[in-house]
């Protein structure tokens, strides 16, 4: 079912994120490629948010179908796809991650079912062949320089009615705000609405981050897919980042996952989050 969002493109006059730049975020994942499926890259809130998009691409593709993961990181999806019967080629920008995820399909004895790619997502147009989902967890389209190039190669590489499945950083993450606010960080509590490329720190590295509204970025692909839905990812949870919060309350914070679940859907509701969970459908 398709729901109406209002269209926005993202500004391109306010600065793309350049080639330099890219390099910055690639050198920041290279450098913590060798741990980044333990504690800095998969707590219990990311588990968490991760879990969410596994289950949308299986209600959204059938087993057997054949994914393209933009951003695979040390291949933790790819991995999981393919236990559950998908076939997975798994791309990143960072060659150490590529080694990893091409280091657990073997480990796993799933490498004939995960193909692995030293590829960005601004490299698309360097693939070839059809797939029936493509999917990307935890904001790498954030990092991509062009948006509507990457909606554009998307249409290309997925056959008709294909799907889309991609978890966004979003603009409104009310716990950000809420929690650098009461520190005094106002300027820091105000990153997220920053019209040109953020630089984001990591490991004594950089990642050049743009922020998006869910109507800001399905404009980038409108031309090409149709919205199916999207949904608020950690509204009420806190966000990864201050999982020490979530350990000395989980109690409470369980009951704020169980109201994510229930109204993470829901109108306006489903604009704010640190991450949203979007769904498209190639025309």
């Amino acid at each position: 079912m398709n729901h109406p969002l209002p269209l926005a493109p993202p500004d391109a006059s306010h600065g793309a994120i350049s080639e330099a730049q890219l390099l910055d975020t690639q050198r920041a994942f290279d450098s913590v490629a060798p741990d980044y499926d333990g504690p800095r890259g998969n707590n219990e809130l990311i588990q968490r948010m991760r879990a969410q998009l596994w289950d949308t691409v299986q209600r959204e593709l059938p087993a057997g179908s054949r994914l393209l993961d933009l951003g695979c990181g040390t291949g933790l999806d790819a991995i999981e796809f393919a236990r559950r019967g998908y076939g997975v080629l798994a791309t990143d920008w960072s060659p150490q991650m590529v080694e990893r995820t091409r280091a657990r399909a073997a480990a796993s004895a799933l490498a004939s079912q995960v193909a692995t790619a030293h590829l960005g997502v601004q490299q698309l147009d360097r693939l070839s062949g059809e797939f029936d989902g493509i999917y990307s967890n935890f904001g790498p389209l954030n990092c991509a320089p062009d948006l509507a190039t990457v909606a554009r190669e998307c249409a290309r590489l997925l056959r008709p009615g294909g799907k889309l499945v991609f978890s966004v950083i979003g603009r409104l993450c009310p716990w950000e705000l809420g929690h650098y606010a009461m520190r005094g960080r106002f300027r820091r509590a105000a990153v997220r609405w920053a019209r040109k490329p953020m630089a984001v720190g990591m490991n004594r590295h950089v990642i050049w981050t743009r922020y998006y509204l869910p109507r800001e970025f399905h404009g980038a692909f409108a031309a090409h897919f149709a919205l199916a839905s999207y949904r608020a990812l950690s509204l009420f949870l806190p966000p990864p980042y201050l999982v020490e919060f979530y350990r000395r309350h989980e109690r409470y914070c369980e009951r704020l996952g169980r109201l994510d679940d229930r109204l993470g859907g829901w109108p306006f509701l489903r604009d704010m989050g640190d991450h949203f969970l979007i769904v498209m459908q190639r025309r």
